[in-house]
């Protein structure tokens, strides 16, 4: 069976973005100041063949806490889908 996971992973919300706060900085010189915050993260989109949906899932995980994500200082969550 062939899956598709959609990852998000975003900086924990108790952790600074100085990222976010660049662009909340940028947002406001473009007369955007009605933005209260910014965060930054990446979306990845993983492709996957798997015998069932439980083990499809296993995978993401793994990928996501062994290499996609600094669990320190990220968090990631996903959707997947059977294609």
């Amino acid at each position: 069976m062939k899956f598709v996971a959609e990852i998000n992973v975003m900086p924990r919300p108790e952790l600074l973005d100085p990222q976010g706060k660049a662009v909340l900085l940028g947002l406001e010189h473009l007369g955007l100041d009605q933005v209260e915050d910014v965060r930054v993260g990446k979306r990845i989109t993983l492709q996957l063949e798997a015998e069932n949906e439980t083990i499809a899932r296993e995978k993401v995980d793994k990928a996501c806490s062994k290499l996609l994500a600094n669990l320190i200082m990220e968090s990631y969550e996903y959707e997947l889908q059977q294609v």
